[in-house]
């Protein structure tokens, strides 16, 4: 069983959450091989997005055996990434995983966190002008995988995002049928 953290801080943008949680979600459904966790940075379950609307998270990050992780998938959110980036446990956890080469997934501003955790160097996405002093280049593209780096531009790229996650943690004919049955096609229609 491959194992997925999502942690929630205060300031995480709902939308670039929400898209990562559900198609994780749905992955898993699928797969049968993938658990999603996801986790508040303290104690206090009930964390507010950066647009006032509250999500319950499943458990505290202090509670998740974290040896045991596959991958983290970081929402973006300004504020978010300033609690996430500022949090020491969520960047061992990045640390850890990318010297395992294990995935290391960032939205919107958080690829910030990624590189004060000093694992983002390649060709990036992140949202316009968060990429200011961050090693490595930013491009115009809403995902970007980078050996296990995986990067996206922001709220309206989220599923996408999810998508090239559940790629990597579930295969490709998992990731196709997720992108037919979630009517990505007809997104760019």
């Amino acid at each position: 069983m491959k194992r997925v953290l999502v942690p929630l801080a205060v300031g995480f943008e709902e939308a670039e959450f929400i898209g990562i949680a559900d198609v994780l979600k749905r992955a898993s459904a699928m797969s049968g091989n993938l658990e999603l966790i996801i986790a508040s940075l303290d104690s206090e379950l009930w964390v507010k997005g950066a647009n006032g609307i509250y999500i319950k998270a499943e458990c505290s990050l202090e509670s998740v055996d974290t040896k045991s992780l596959d991958a983290i998938a970081l929402p973006g959110g300004f504020d978010g990434m300033n609690n996430l980036k500022n949090n020491g446990t969520i960047l061992s956890i990045i640390k850890k995983l990318h010297s395992d080469k294990k995935i290391v997934a960032a939205i919107c501003a958080s690829p910030i966190v990624l590189n004060e955790a000093g694992v983002l160097s390649a060709e990036f996405a992140c949202y316009p002008g968060c990429e200011t002093g961050l090693k490595g280049q930013r491009l115009e593209k809403a995902v970007l995988v980078r050996d296990n780096v995986i990067t996206g531009a922001g709220p309206a790229t989220a599923i996408l995002f999810g998508l090239e996650l559940a790629k990597a943690l579930c295969g490709e004919e998992i990731y196709k049928a997720l992108y037919e049955g979630m009517l990505v096609p007809l997104s760019k229609a």
